[in-house]
């Protein structure tokens, strides 16, 4: 890949948009593409359109949908690709550190690739194998090498570095996208199970009979989910118990000391405070003050006839 440094305006060219490209990543969230359509409407759109030199969209196609919508003029970049797959790869690697994708969805990402991976290979070993000779003699009488055949290439593998993926996670994926029920899917795309689960999932209703498994595979799901929700409500008690438990220690340590004039003058002495540390200790104090004056008003509120439940 290089930036050819070529720069055009939408008024002179019109890019071409392929699904294959344009569908490679998962959608904009719909609160994300609500504040890059406010961004453009407001600022214009000032980082360039990347495209190849047949001058597809490689990348930002938010942004070109938005300006064709709203008739904003944009720029092109102009960048060259090997080939279309350096161009998924590339347009890959320079979205991945703006998105929260997670392993399912890079793994899907990974499927999108496969096309084009297996036909670089075979295109490889093609290139390696048709001119295919033994070693020769010359006339000279030096021996010339033998032209070998590429070596095969190992597609979960390239897949999973395409990605960012352990070779075993993407395996996984791989056999979810060809044998798992449709609601083993769903449950994935939705966050209900993780990929690890929906393997499992899958092995277990490939031993059925065909037609049990979506029905064995959707009652697994739900129980997968049950567990996941019985979880999270364990962990929110947990959570709940404790900032319960720090406002006690709080309480029980603050109602310990005593402020006198005399006990502050021995804090400060037995630990030889400073004049910078008394000085950010005076700040910290007035500053937990507030804190439990802002408890307190809220504690009154929770009374009877207060503003607040007591329930």
């Amino acid at each position: 890949m290089r930036n050819t440094g070529t720069i055009y305006s939408s008024a002179e060219r019109t890019p071409t948009v392929l699904p294959e490209m344009a569908e490679l990543l998962p959608p904009l969230a719909g609160e994300q593409f609500a504040a890059l359509e406010a961004d453009i409407l407001k600022n214009g759109c000032y980082s360039p359109v990347i495209v190849n030199e047949d001058m597809v969209v490689i990348d930002g196609h938010n942004r070109q949908r938005l300006c064709e919508q709203h008739g904003l003029p944009y720029q092109m970049a102009v960048f060259a690709f090997e080939d279309m797959l350096e161009a998924k790869q590339w347009a890959l690697d320079t979205q991945k550190g703006r998105r929260n994708l997670d392993k399912w969805e890079l793994g899907k990402i990974a499927l999108r690739l496969k096309p084009d991976i297996e036909a670089r290979a075979k295109a490889n070993q093609s290139a390696g194998g048709q001119a295919f000779r033994p070693s020769e003699t010359t006339e000279e009488g030096l021996a010339t090498l033998p032209n070998l055949p590429s070596a095969p290439v190992d597609t979960r593998r390239e897949l999973a570095d395409a990605v960012g993926l352990g070779e075993r996670t993407m395996g996984k994926v791989m056999q979810i996208d060809e044998h798992a029920p449709p609601a083993v899917k769903e449950a994935l795309d939705s966050g209900d199970l993780s990929i690890h689960q929906g393997y499992n999932i899958t092995q277990q209703v490939r031993e059925l009979p065909e037609e049990q498994r979506d029905e064995a595979a959707a009652q697994a799901v739900e129980l997968a989910k049950a567990k996941k929700e019985i979880q999270a409500f364990d962990a929110e008690s947990d959570r709940r118990h404790k900032i319960a438990g720090l406002f006690c220690k709080a309480f029980e340590r603050a109602v310990l000391l005593e402020p006198t004039e005399e006990n502050v003058r021995i804090w400060t002495q037995c630990t030889r405070m400073t004049p910078e540390e008394i000085e950010d200790s005076a700040k910290e104090a007035r500053e937990l003050a507030e804190v439990f004056a802002a408890i307190a008003g809220i504690l009154e509120t929770l009374l009877p006839g207060g503003d607040g439940d007591a329930g």
